[in-house]
């Protein structure tokens, strides 16, 4: 699809990035090309100035002032006022108390994951349920409030953020291909997609991720190298593995558990999310092992198609989480990163688009369990086609960018929403903002399922009833 420059949206107030890593760095330009503000509107805190010549060649003032607990309230009000917008693409800061002062200065925000402060991820003072993205996403949503309020968009990027989207597309393309078209007008709330996904037998929905994008200078000893932030994804992949849980499922795993509050669509294992492989499918890898790193969609999907009964129990629920292969280099990293239990290494090298020789990041929602089996909705996007859509970007950066655009065109659209989920916004809004940087769009359906190949060279202990059972998913 084209890349055409007229804004989406006109934005009067003043917008602050607060973290200038390669997603807020790959924004850059699709902010100029797509939303109507001046350039001295929009300003950027970060930690360092490390990229200070990417900052002062788009022309946008940069204040490099690490955010903390003892000071973002005081940085936030020099910079904000009432009708403004904050980014947030940072780590370590604490997204939580963002949006409460968002919420009680009239501003807006976004972001693409709900962090914590520094060390939250591995503070072993705290449960893992504590340090997971169940609690962060519950915190978050307690700050809701009636009536109007300013919007927050919460973990708007691609995942979590546009896979919610892909899901629903997913569900309307089964619907269609299986003859139980959706009825008309097609679902608009969350009881309408969760009837639907109930309907038409959905049992599980993975993320599937594989990433083939190769690094012109491969991964050194005591180096950890990765597409997209290290620190990041150090920091998601030490915390427990989570999955929204589905209601086939026959029996809770042996480390796993219930939070015990909140919506309880979802689990967590008392295992690192980095260290716990599952089975997965795209369309050009085929059957692969991913890693089940916590992620929020693998909740709010989870909750949003969840079906209760009268008396409030669960008819229905898919099981939804994360199944991702990063980059091969990546892999080698988590490997090393293991092995000096999860300390990270010294070395540490987030691959710009120039540092990449070839490869594509095919990411996309599998919907299982239906009456084809598998599909398979997502994007294929090579490094090649990022460079040439927008400068700043690989492919991993740029389907995330593109999520974190469509979120802040939909907020600014939508000014008084309050704190919102992506599953809670009108997918087709969003993804028509969000799909000209995508590259190819896909859907295929497959009759793979996780017992496909198994037991042949050796015995396994298989449910042979249910392929969807997450035991059949987990690698042991």
């Amino acid at each position: 699809m084209p890349v055409s420059p007229a804004p989406h949206v006109d934005f009067a107030g003043r917008l602050l990035i607060v973290g200038f890593g390669c997603i807020a760095r790959g924004v850059l330009p699709l902010l100029f090309r797509h939303v109507g503000i001046a350039r001295d509107r929009v300003r950027i805190v970060t930690a360092d100035d490390g990229h200070a010549a990417v900052a002062r060649e788009w022309g946008v003032a940069l204040r490099v002032e690490p955010l903390t607990r003892a000071n973002y309230r005081q940085v936030l009000a020099e910079e904000l006022g009432p009708g403004d917008f904050l980014l947030n693409l940072s780590i370590d800061v604490g997204s939580v108390d963002l949006i409460a002062w968002c919420r009680d200065h009239g501003v807006l925000y976004v972001d693409a994951c709900i962090e914590p402060w520094a060390g939250g991820y591995t503070d072993a003072n705290l449960t893992p349920s504590q340090r997971s993205n169940y609690a962060l996403r519950e915190q978050a949503l307690a700050l809701r409030g009636p009536g109007a309020q300013p919007t927050a968009v919460l973990t708007h990027g691609v995942n979590p953020g546009l896979v919610s989207h892909f899901v629903k597309q997913a569900l309307l393309d089964v619907a269609e291909a299986v003859g139980a078209p959706a009825p008309e007008p097609e679902p608009a709330d969350r009881n309408g997609w969760a009837a639907l996904a109930q309907r038409l037998g959905v049992r599980v929905i993975h993320v599937a991720e594989r990433d083939t994008q190769v690094a012109r200078v491969p991964k050194r000893r005591g180096e950890f190298v990765n597409t997209w932030s290290v620190e990041g994804f150090v920091g998601e992949g030490s915390q427990p593995a989570e999955l929204g849980w589905g209601s086939h499922e026959c029996a809770l795993p042996p480390d796993g558990r219930r939070h015990g509050f909140g919506c309880d669509a979802a689990i967590y294992l008392l295992r690192p999310g980095a260290g716990t492989p599952v089975r997965s499918w795209t369309p050009l890898e085929g059957p692969y092992r991913g890693f089940l790193v916590t992620h929020g969609e693998s909740i709010s999907i989870a909750d949003h198609l969840t079906v209760r009964a009268p008396d409030g129990s669960v008819a229905y629920r898919p099981t939804v989480h994360y199944a991702y292969h990063p980059c091969n280099d990546a892999v080698l990293s988590l490997h090393e990163l293991a092995g000096r239990e999860w300390r990270l290494q010294d070395g540490r090298r987030t691959l710009e688009a120039g540092d990449i020789v070839d490869g594509m990041d095919e990411l996309g929602v599998l919907l299982g369990g239906h009456a084809r089996t598998s599909y398979w909705y997502g994007s294929r996007l090579t490094n090649e086609q990022a460079r040439a859509l927008a400068p700043l970007n690989n492919a991993t950066s740029l389907q995330t960018a593109a999520g974190v655009l469509a979120g802040l065109v939909w907020a600014m659209r939508h000014p008084d929403r309050g704190i919102v989920d992506p599953d809670e916004m009108d997918f087709r809004e969003v993804l028509a903002v969000a799909r000209p940087y995508l590259g190819e769009m896909v859907g295929v359906f497959s009759d793979w399922t996780p017992l496909q190949g198994r037991g042949e060279l050796f015995a396994e202990d298989l449910d042979t009833d249910d392929p969807w059972q997450f035991g059949n998913v987990r690698v042991r």
